[in-house]
């Protein structure tokens, strides 16, 4: 029996995704007393989400994006206490975005907003989008630019809360960090199509058990 390889398998072995292993020259010192904050409102100190234990923290652009949203659609498939791994979402709007974006996208596990963007600008994140002729695009993004955008609109317009439920051009990523504010994997997005393949992250935070996002029906050769 032939097993086949999965398009996020196929794409995290590039040498795209290989130039994006190395741990970015950021210290989470001078982050881990900014405040996230919970649906409710409730501050935190961000040092609390991986002061006792490994946690992936994925920052993303935008709620309203349509990007953003499909690539936390793929997140809510993890299973909740995977391997022991934090899984934790970061938005920059405010607080009452929250639940309606988990609501919209199955999202069950943590998530905070930094309303002040104070952690995305003094851990160095883009705020300006960049693309290359060489950028593959995301596994994770399933619409395209023209009809991602409408839907990006659409969202906009019916939202109780008329705003752009934060910084437009923000771009967000992805860091592994454990206790002694140790960083054990970076990645910061050039593009709003520039997320890291969450099967590659949670592998690299240490999951075994291998995800298949994929929206295709499995084939299986005999």
């Amino acid at each position: 029996m032939a097993e086949l390889v999965s398009p996020i398998t196929r794409q995290v072995s590039t040498e795209k995704w290989k130039a994006g292993t190395a741990v970015a020259d950021i210290n989470l010192k001078d982050v881990e007393d900014c405040l996230i904050y919970d649906r409710r409102g409730v501050s935190f100190l961000f040092k609390s989400l991986y002061q006792d234990s490994k946690s992936v923290i994925i920052f993303v652009g935008n709620f309203l994006c349509y990007s953003c949203k499909e690539y936390v659609d793929d997140l809510s498939k993890v299973p909740r206490g995977e391997a022991g791994i934090r899984l934790v979402v970061i938005g920059q709007s405010s607080h009452q975005h929250i639940e309606p974006f988990c609501l919209l996208t199955g999202y069950s596990h943590e998530i905070y907003v930094d309303p002040k963007r104070s952690i995305y600008l003094k851990l160095g994140m883009k705020r300006e989008e960049t693309f290359t002729d060489s950028a593959l695009p995301s596994p994770h993004v399933k619409s395209g630019l023209f009809m991602g955008q409408i839907k990006s609109i659409w969202r906009a317009m019916t939202s109780p809360a008329f705003d752009f439920q934060g910084d437009l051009h923000q771009q967000g990523g992805a860091i592994i960090a454990g206790p002694g504010s140790q960083v054990y994997f970076c990645h910061f997005d050039m593009n709003r199509l520039d997320h890291m393949p969450i099967s590659w992250l949670l592998q690299l935070a240490g999951v075994q058990q291998s995800l298949d996002f994929s929206p295709k029906p499995k084939i299986m050769h005999v």
